[in-house]
């Protein structure tokens, strides 16, 4: 006997049905953990519906291990208390621990972080502020459609994660606005993201230790500090960076294009394996990296010296190669900086190369 294959129905919890209020005075957070608990513990694939309107949350943990795969479908907006407190002592507003097979798709977080900045740039006795959006001991995860607005820190942290897809998410927060990276990748493997666009206070994207097999294509960046690998040697028993490749991305107006920063102490820490390619800079203020390929590089520089490799006497940068650079600066050919490196240039170079 043959039996046609049914495919099961996905269930679906509206938030609504568990108290929630779209008018972003009420407080939304008890009926979007009853949602979740509902949904993580059913043994059918689930989806969580946020609908149109404006949804106060303080911080919420959303945690697995859960039963099944969670789509959370965001129509509406998620906002933040104006109190910064509120959620600045917790380090995150929005967190998801130890789940597998969730997506967030749409909507828009709008974490109100422009009081804590006057905190911080005050010198005011502030919280330690909150990410607004972190994927922690995480498999399987999808965040596309997503915008996020005036973090009070990091926008999206991805942590000890693996095999995550960052696709078509949007952030937002001021030029000024301090400790606003946008996409930070930490401890985490064979985590993609693409489609981007970013602009904020600090780095567009930044790579903590223990980062492999990092994916980025098609980043729009800037205003923000480029594209950073690091700080890294904070600790000297630390994980190692490896196989991270940028391509195909804009960097317009941003204070830097892309660096590895690290810090001058003995580490076990390492850098490798890390590609920079097809990439285009308008009014950029250097670049800044070590341990790279650095293939087909166009656009302006924002300063006289546009390329700078600064690297450690004790520990040199070795195998850097350029190829195919051309770097303006007002129209006329910048400078660059080297110290302590050694590498080789294939093709046209602007600025002569100094390796």
């Amino acid at each position: 006997m043959c039996l046609p294959n049914v495919a099961r129905a996905v269930v679906t919890y509206n938030v609504l049905s568990f108290g929630a209020k779209g008018d972003g005075v009420r407080d939304s957070t008890g009926p979007f953990l009853k949602a979740w608990a509902s949904a993580c513990s059913s043994t059918q694939s689930t989806t969580i519906y946020v609908p149109k309107g404006r949804y106060f949350l303080k911080n919420v943990e959303f945690r697995g291990p859960c039963k099944s795969k969670i789509k959370v479908q965001i129509d509406g907006t998620l906002v933040a208390p104006l109190d910064y407190n509120a959620v600045g002592k917790s380090r995150s507003w929005i967190l998801f621990i130890k789940v597998n097979r969730v997506s967030v798709v749409g909507g828009t977080l709008d974490a109100k972080g422009s009081s804590f900045w006057s905190c911080r740039k005050s010198r005011s006795n502030c919280p330690v502020g909150a990410r607004s959006i972190m994927f922690n001991w995480a498999n399987d995860i999808v965040i596309s459609s997503l915008t996020s607005i005036n973090s009070q820190l990091m926008h999206l942290v991805i942590n000890s994660c693996n095999n995550v897809m960052v696709s078509n998410v949007k952030i937002i927060a001021p030029d000024d606005s301090p400790n606003t990276e946008g996409i930070h990748v930490q401890g985490s493997t064979d985590v993609t993201i693409k489609g981007c666009n970013i602009r904020t206070g600090d780095d567009c994207v930044s790579i903590g230790p223990g980062t492999s097999g990092l994916w980025m294509e098609r980043i729009q960046c800037g205003p923000g500090h480029g594209v950073s690998i690091g700080s890294l040697a904070r600790e000297y028993n630390e994980a190692g960076v490896e196989n991270v490749t940028l391509i195909n991305s804009d960097f317009i107006g941003s204070d830097n294009g892309l660096r590895i920063k690290s810090w001058a102490r003995p580490s076990t820490g390492f850098v490798k394996k890390i590609l920079f390619q097809n990439i285009v800079m308008k009014n950029t203020s250097g670049v800044k990296i070590s341990d790279v390929t650095y293939k087909n590089i166009v656009g302006t520089s924002a300063t006289k010296v546009a390329v700078t490799f600064d690297c450690s006497p004790t520990t040199p940068c070795t195998s850097i190669m350029l190829q195919d650079v051309k770097l303006n600066y007002h129209n006329n050919t910048p400078q660059s900086l080297c110290k302590n490196i050694r590498g080789i240039t294939r093709g046209v170079i602007r600025p002569n190369s100094c390796l």
